[in-house]
C-alpha cells in the first residue's frame, strides 16, 4: 500500500486555534490545519515549516509535535492508500496568517472548533491533543471520506 509522509500544523494562541478552509485537492471544503507531504531530502519539521509559508503564509519558530496518525483513505476500494501524519501545535511565528491558492486560514474560539465541517475523526483526537494530551491514532475512511474505523490512544500528557 503507498504510504505518504506528512507534516500537520495548527497555530494557537490563547484559547484560539486557527484553522484553515481547504480550497482544493485532498480535504477540499473541510477545515483543517496547515501541511503536507514531506518532499525528498527534507525532514518532516521542514516540510511543517515549508508547508505553513505555502498554505498560510507564516513560519513556525516554536512548535510541539502532539499527534502522529496512521490515516488510510480509499480503505474500501482496490486503491488504498495511507498517510501517515506528523501533528504539531505551533506557539510562535513570524508573519500573519494569510489566504494563499490552497488555503483560507481562520482563527475560532477553542470551544466554538467547526468540526462538522472538518475530518470525521478531527473530533476524536483533537479535543484531547488540546487538553494537553499527545495522542497515535489510526483512523480508515471510505471512498467519500467516512470514517470507517477509528482507534485513537492518548499516549502521554505534555
Amino acid at each position: 500500500m503507498k504510504q505518504i509522509v506528512a507534516a500537520l500544523a495548527f497555530l494557537r494562541r490563547n484559547d484560539e486555534i486557527l484553522l484553515a478552509m481547504k480550497k482544493r485537492g485532498l480535504g477540499e471544503g473541510k477545515w483543517n490545519g496547515a501541511g503536507g507531504k514531506v518532499t525528498a531530502n527534507e525532514t518532516v519539521e521542514q516540510a511543517l515549516v515549508r508547508e505553513s509559508q505555502e498554505e498560510i503564509c507564516v513560519t513556525p519558530t516554536a512548535y510541539a509535535k502532539v499527534a502522529y496518525h496512521v490515516f488510510t483513505l480509499n480503505a474500501d476500494t482496490d486503491k488504498p492508500f495511507q498517510m501517515l501524519v506528523h501533528t504539531y501545535i505551533v506557539t510562535k511565528w513570524r508573519g500573519e496568517p494569510t489566504e494563499s491558492e490552497e488555503m483560507a486560514p481562520k482563527w475560532f474560539k477553542i470551544a466554538n472548533i467547526p468540526y462538522e465541517d472538518m475530518w470525521e475523526s478531527d473530533t476524536l483526537w483533537l479535543p484531547k491533543v488540546l487538553a494537553g494530551d499527545l495522542v497515535e491514532s489510526k483512523v480508515s475512511f471510505g471512498k467519500n471520506d467516512s470514517m470507517l474505523s477509528s482507534e485513537v490512544v492518548t499516549v502521554a500528557k505534555l
